[in-house]
């Protein structure tokens, strides 16, 4: 399935990623104020990109970039990737810079690290303050891309004994943030000796994350 990706960029140029058979697009992590170890899982990018080039036949650059929530580069990059454990602070440029990015065409993924979730819902409050964030349906079809979840979320690492939950911003109709919560993706993605997961956990994780990016890139 090959669908039209269009991201608008800096200064009113347009940049159109046309299926996975392209090599000029690039995932980008997300370094932001407050303290927070934006920093937490440096592999796990790293990792997905690999599964997704092997798995999905995508040509993503094997080199993720760095990019700060208020700077203009955020537009050269289709898929923002956030995580950590702490305290997150977006300045006012900074949220109006992420929501008119995402809703030029973007996408943030966010990874509960254990411990963001109690900095990140009112920052992205910032972003978005029309919107909530919902808890998506298991038939949502992030879930049922390549691979099929049929219960949603698989549960990588346990924090305090909840159910793995993703949530959702929509706007317009369209998912532009997806926050995998109790779940802990991220870790799943990084190299097997940081966590010392199993080798069907760490699948799982890596699969959900194609599907994720499948999504995003066929939307």
């Amino acid at each position: 399935m090959i669908k039209r990706y269009c991201l608008l960029l800096a200064l009113g140029i347009t940049l159109c990623i046309t299926g996975f058979s392209q090599s000029t697009y690039q995932v980008a992590l997300l370094k932001y104020n407050g303290g927070g170890d934006w920093y937490a899982n440096p592999t796990s990018l790293t990792n997905l990109i690999d599964f997704c080039n092997k798995n999905l036949k995508t040509s993503i650059n094997k080199e993720y970039a760095t990019v700060e929530v208020g700077s203009a580069e955020i537009y050269n990059y289709p898929y923002l990737d956030a995580t950590g454990h702490g305290n997150v602070i977006f300045s006012d440029q900074e949220a109006l810079n992420l929501r008119n990015y995402l809703i030029a065409g973007g996408f943030l993924h966010i990874s509960d690290n254990y411990g963001i979730d109690k900095y990140i819902r009112p920052q992205m409050k910032k972003v978005f303050p029309e919107l909530e964030f919902v808890e998506l349906p298991f038939d949502f079809p992030i879930y049922h891309q390549i691979y099929n979840f049929p219960n949603g979320l698989p549960k990588i690492h346990e924090h305090d004994g909840k159910p793995p939950q993703g949530f959702g911003l929509i706007w317009e109709g369209r998912l532009v943030c997806f926050y995998d919560y109790e779940c802990d993706l991220g870790d799943g993605w990084e190299d097997t000796e940081v966590h010392k997961d199993s080798p069907e956990k760490r699948l799982k994780a890596l699969q959900m994350g194609a599907n994720i990016i499948q999504y995003v890139f066929t939307k």
